[in-house]
């Protein structure tokens, strides 16, 4: 017999009934009844209930242990019986008399329970975070993570791509988010930083002559936390292609997203391939946002016009200065309380915006500030042309158009929710195409990347030379899902001719060009096929396959809000002989006033 165990504790069924099985785990939980003691034993692969009966060395033993130490126990596998089986765990059917305990490791007193799924502090969860993966919900997380991860690897290596590993450490680059630095110890003064992604080296692939790359990447950036994104590192599924279309990227990377998250849905719906494709333009305009949940059917509509001269001065006035007004619909909202809409815009100030002018219609009447001052007839006209029934409401976003986009796309979300009518158990994609090559940007007075500089303008050459900068739209994508961007991704401006005239268009000359993207500018003087490729982000994948409402409850060990790992204690300090040897002295930052 193995020196710890014959089965695992999800192993056992009525067919082993009368068999002598050794078993090892934690000791999940106890339950005395009197002079019996039941406990559950818990494993990375399931649980199996032991019995201890009265006046048994194993009861003695058992009784004497805290939950979450490591047993090893022996005996017999007996029948529960009809009456108790449990037909919510795969071991239900049976349990295990214990005949000897053997005590591997004891638990001191716990700092926060395992069993059950209790909320608990963050600090206490993230602190310990070995016991936090013990319990069911974080263990059952980890694996689906690591599921997944599997099936987009075969999933990529069948659609014909290559695994590489592109380097950790690697050159700073001036765009983009805040390196993490490494200071060279051989070269004193200089420093290395960790990619950000490795967007230069898969490009530098295709120049290599490699058709088809991917990589499950991990990558590092300097940026604070929020609930979808992770300090300081997260992974994604990297990948580029050569002489490729968008409609190519797209149509290799469509059936991998599809799948895996069909494999994985637990009964969910999942968009079928190809994925609805929305112009930027239009998501800004129809859901005010450029990662919309389309599992929302509210849909924001322009409504500029019916404002032109108004009776409602303040909208008429916004109208008048070059701005927008933004209707969003509230099917069936005006059937209930006025208090609805007040406390919507008492939300909307709440977020930074001036507020949310509204209409509700009750029984065909509609009423509020604005249908008073609009007057009966323009009101009606609105109304006939949001298409509104008799027991529906309206709000309305105004001000300058990004301003009012931003606030309609929150308002659509909020009300969605608030109304119950966001479409549950699907995942609903979408890309975002046709992203602005440019913007203007107002604080410095000049034309400047709108995204991503190293985007392939649409009509090349051509458009840079003979359309106005601000018309012309990029060969740049997002992927969405259910509100949530996964990735952006791009057809790459492969020619230096071309990549010169953009820069120029924003303000920076040949020798700015040269002097900050030289690696890869030299590349492509030597032969660059025309390439692109996204990278979808693993962790918010899982996050979403696992209905978490944040990402760290699908990473192994994530950091705090801080950027802090409070279970290994970093970042620290390091002792001076460290600092001597890489050259460096430690500055404290000057006192805040």
């Amino acid at each position: 017999m193995h020196v710890y165990r014959t089965h695992n504790c999800a192993a056992l069924r009525e067919s082993d009934v009368g068999a002598n099985v050794r078993l090892s785990g934690w000791v999940h939980r106890k339950r005395d009844h009197g002079g019996v003691l039941f406990v559950d034993l818990r494993d990375h692969y399931g649980l199996t209930q032991i019995v201890a009966k009265a006046d048994s060395e194993a009861l003695r033993v058992l009784e004497g242990l805290r939950v979450e130490s490591v047993v090893t126990i022996d005996g017999e596998v007996v029948s529960r019986g009809p009456e108790a089986t449990n037909p919510n765990l795969a071991t239900g059917a049976i349990e295990v008399v214990a005949d000897k305990v053997t005590v591997q490791s004891s638990a001191h007193e716990l700092p926060m329970p395992v069993a059950g799924e209790q909320e608990y502090p963050e600090d206490i969860r993230l602190r310990y975070r070995f016991l936090d993966l013990r319990r069911e919900r974080l263990h059952k997380n980890i694996m689906l993570r690591s599921s997944v991860i599997a099936s987009l690897r075969s999933r990529m290596i069948g659609q014909g791509f290559t695994e590489f590993q592109t380097p950790i450490l690697t050159a700073s680059s001036p765009e983009g988010a805040r390196d993490f630095l490494v200071p060279s110890r051989v070269h004193p003064g200089k420093f290395y930083a960790l990619p950000q992604a490795p967007q230069m080296f898969k490009q530098l692939l295709m120049v290599a002559g490699f058709d088809r790359y991917f990589q499950i990447a991990p990558c590092f950036r300097d940026e604070d936390a929020r609930a979808d994104r992770s300090p300081g590192e997260f992974y994604q599924l990297d990948f580029e292609m050569s002489f490729v279309t968008q409609d190519d990227v797209f149509n290799a990377i469509e059936p991998v997203l599809h799948g895996v998250f069909e494999e994985f849905a637990d009964g969910k719906a999942v968009t079928p391939y190809p994925f609805p494709r929305i112009a930027y333009r239009e998501s800004m305009l129809k859901y005010g946002s450029d990662k919309p949940d389309l599992r929302n059917p509210i849909e924001i509509t322009d409504v500029t016009e019916h404002f032109v001269d108004s009776g409602f001065g303040i909208f008429a006035g916004i109208v008048e200065g070059g701005g927008v007004i933004r209707a969003i619909p509230a099917p069936g909202a005006g059937a209930g309380s006025r208090k609805f809409f007040d406390d919507m815009n008492v939300w909307a100030r709440g977020e930074g915006h001036a507020g949310l002018g509204y209409i509700n219609i009750k029984d065909g009447v509609p009423g509020g500030p604005i249908a008073k001052n609009h007057g009966e007839e323009a009101t009606a006209k609105l109304i006939a042309a949001l298409g509104l029934g008799p027991n529906d409401g309206v709000f309305f976003a105004a001000g300058k158009e990004l301003q009012a986009a931003k606030l309609a796309g929150a308002a659509r979300t909020r009300t969605g929710e608030l109304l119950g009518l966001i479409e549950q158990d699907v995942f609903k994609f979408c890309w975002i195409v046709d992203f602005p090559m440019f913007e203007y940007d107002e604080d410095n007075k000049k034309v400047d990347f709108s995204h991503n500089p190293f985007s392939m303008p649409q009509g090349e050459m051509e458009a840079l030379e003979t359309r106005d900068p601000l018309d012309i739209l990029a060969w740049q994508y997002d992927i969405v899902c259910n509100g949530v961007e996964l990735s952006s991704g791009a057809i790459r401006n492969h020619r230096p001719d071309i990549m010169y005239k953009a820069f120029e268009i924003a303000g920076y000359s040949a020798e700015d060009v040269e002097k900050n993207f030289s690696g890869m500018l030299n590349a492509f003087k030597f032969g660059a096929p025309p390439h692109g490729g996204s990278a979808p982000g693993v962790d918010r994948m899982v996050m979403l396959l696992a209905d978490e409402p944040n990402i760290r409850e699908v990473v192994l060990f994530p950091m705090n809000q801080k950027a802090e790992d409070l279970m290994m204690g970093a970042p620290n300090n390091v002792s001076l002989k460290q600092l001597r040897e890489l050259s460096i002295r430690v500055v404290e930052p000057a006192p805040k006033a």
